[in-house]
């Protein structure tokens, strides 16, 4: 089964973003894998703290379904 990703651009400072890169290349991940790696541990932290954060359709897909 495919995995639906979604794109969207993402600014960081210089010294946030020469930090990260070193952390990405020492995980021998790249940038991308890396900040996905990093939303998903804090996601998964916050919903230890907080429960659950549940999901609609429209919250996955809009409110066109699409």
């Amino acid at each position: 089964m495919a995995v639906i990703k979604t794109q969207f651009t993402l600014r960081l400072g210089l010294e946030n973003h020469a930090k990260l890169k070193k952390i990405a290349q020492e995980e021998s991940r790249s940038m991308t894998n890396m900040i996905e790696y990093l939303v998903k541990k804090e996601i998964e932290r916050y919903e230890r703290e907080h429960g659950p954060i549940l999901l609609s359709e429209e919250d996955l897909f809009g409110p066109d379904g699409e």
